[in-house]
């Protein structure tokens, strides 16, 4: 087949690595305009660009598909299928219905729970034990395209946002490698998705990251588990901003009041939640490097009775 790959970040790259293994022609690459990142705020090109590049791949990258311009330059690559993967730009159903086999859509959720942006994120969150990737036949609206294929991936109770990613992007390159051989007899048997079940995945934001410490002490674990590599969970400690980038659900008894230092020692700080307690163990002063309380505590005095947040 001619195939076009559409996506934007590293979850998606895996994806098109995993293709370039295969017999099909990658005709092109649709990726977002290249952002200014990083502190020197410079032009930095998509991990998917990168892959393409690399491997001598047509690049394009529209704002939007507004311009007739650019719809013309996309059917102008006659692919048979155009694969997307965390793209971040919306393909207008003239698109959609431009390649003969159609648009599929690979997506890190277990469909319909969890459409939109962040369904890694929000499955650690909400306490899920378990996730996946859907591939979909696409259409106009957000996520909602017939399933046709789908493969289950665990939730373990450390798991971070990262490790999570990690293991779905492989198994996503592997759902996807498995399909493409039968197709359309895939698609001919697609499972449309029970709308009345859908989840919504909003979009992370940095406000998310403030802990409060009135939560039970699980649900805070699973806002560091979520949000690290992104926006890290956070609090405030001596009108200073401290970063959590673990933490784990401790039994340590007390009566104190949320947010309140209850245990100081190597193994971590414990401190007390609105149910139970939690136990820091790799923490991040702003402007300083991230790393073990043990290694904190030897650079900072903290004592029980204080308060965060």
């Amino acid at each position: 087949m001619r195939i076009i790959f559409a996506g934007t970040p590293d979850f998606a790259a895996h994806n098109l690595k995993a293709l370039l293994t295969t017999e099909h022609t990658i005709c092109a690459v649709y990726t977002q305009p290249d952002r200014r990142a990083g502190r020197g705020r410079k032009l930095t090109k998509s991990p998917v660009k990168q892959v393409a590049l690399d491997n001598n791949i047509p690049v394009e990258q529209p704002e939007n598909f507004k311009q007739q311009s650019d719809k013309d330059t996309l059917t102008a690559y006659q692919a048979d299928l155009i694969i997307v993967v965390a793209y971040g730009l919306i393909l207008p159903q003239a698109i959609l219905n431009s390649p003969a086999l159609g648009c599929i859509n690979i997506h890190a959720s277990l469909l319909p729970r969890w459409r939109g942006a962040a369904p890694i994120q929000r499955a650690i969150l909400a306490g899920d034990n378990k996730t996946g990737i859907c591939i979909m036949q696409m259409e106009a609206g957000l996520d909602t395209g017939p399933v046709i294929a789908r493969a289950q991936c665990l939730i373990y109770d450390d798991d971070t946002a990262q490790q999570l990613h990690d293991r779905l992007a492989q198994l996503g390159g592997e759902t996807l490698l498995n399909s493409l051989p039968n197709l359309t007899t895939l698609q001919a048997q697609a499972e449309n998705q029970h709308h009345e079940l859908s989840t919504y995945a909003k979009k992370l934001q940095k406000t998310e990251a403030d802990i409060n410490w009135e939560n039970t002490a699980k649900a805070i674990v699973r806002q560091v588990h979520a949000f690290n590599p992104w926006p890290v969970a956070q609090t405030k400690w001596k009108q200073k901003t401290l970063r959590i980038w673990s933490a784990e659900e401790v039994d340590t008894p007390h009566s104190a009041a949320p947010g309140q230092v209850i245990k100081v020692d190597k193994k971590g700080i414990d401190i007390a939640c609105g149910q139970g307690s939690l136990r820091m163990t790799v923490v991040q002063l702003g402007g300083k490097r991230a790393m073990p309380v043990n290694d904190f505590l030897n650079a900072n005095v903290l004592s029980t009775g204080e308060h965060f947040g």
